[in-house]
């Protein structure tokens, strides 16, 4: 993120960052001890680096349950992560499993009115298609997809950055950033945001590429639209993983 982009956060998310940062910092220890005691009251908010693979705030069996109650949640609102979450929660996205670690992915924050200015690269992406296919896009269409990055307070794209490797295919690369998605989306929850990952006919376009500096051969993998549910997050119905799954031995 530039300084431009730094400075474009909206006043009432720093003015709440301040507080949730002075907070955390004093309630750190006594969260993860609640976390330990009750895990589902406590399941919307991990203190992330105090997560360790020999000592953990909770059972492997509570950790599962909590990864399991993951929700997406459409329209999002203040507060967002402020700059510090956001990049302790890249930090997390940056250990997918990466082949010869190439770190193909990249990650560009949009907030603030910069919302706006994307909302107008998807509008210019969406007349072009249109006029491909010999379609013109009505009032209502061109208003609603003006409006797209309005449903979070911060969207986080996520750029798969294609590199030459004799050893790593392309589509190795593609599924080491939709591991990097999945960190970051659990990483937010674990701070207490709720998320819902986007994408759709038009992220790949090519006003939208230009829009975020991405070249012809690289890719919009994911929009991550991000803040806090007004709603909450609702129980996940169990998933019947029987059809999903083959044993051999």
């Amino acid at each position: 993120m530039n300084k431009s982009d730094e400075n474009n956060f909206t006043k009432e998310n720093q003015a709440k960052d301040s507080q949730v940062q002075s907070g955390q910092e004093q309630d750190s220890q006594a969260e993860n001890s609640q976390i330990k005691s009750n895990p589902e009251k406590n399941s919307e908010k991990i203190s992330i680096k105090a997560l360790t693979t020999e000592s953990t705030p909770f059972t492997s069996d509570e950790l599962i349950h909590w990864i399991n109650s993951r929700r997406s949640v459409g329209n999002l609102d203040i507060p967002a992560p402020t700059q510090a979450q956001i990049e302790e929660a890249i930090e997390c996205a940056a250990t997918a499993p990466d082949h010869k670690k190439l770190r193909p992915w990249r990650f560009i924050v949009t907030a603030g009115d910069a919302r706006h200015d994307l909302g107008r690269a998807l509008v210019e992406a969406a007349e072009a298609k249109a006029t491909e296919e010999g379609e013109i896009l009505s009032e209502k269409t061109v208003k609603k997809t003006q409006t797209m990055p309005l449903r979070a307070p911060l969207i986080i794209t996520v750029v798969t950055q294609m590199q030459e490797h004799k050893k790593v295919p392309h589509f190795e690369q593609m599924l080491s950033t939709g591991a990097a998605v999945q960190n970051l989306i659990l990483a937010l929850k674990a701070q207490g945001f709720s998320t819902v990952w986007r994408t759709g006919l038009l992220c790949n376009e090519p006003a939208v590429k230009a829009y975020f500096g991405v070249s012809a051969d690289d890719y919009v993998t994911a929009f991550v639209y991000t803040g806090t549910s007004p709603k909450g997050e609702h129980p996940r119905k169990p998933i019947d993983i029987e059809p999903l799954v083959r044993f051999e031995s």
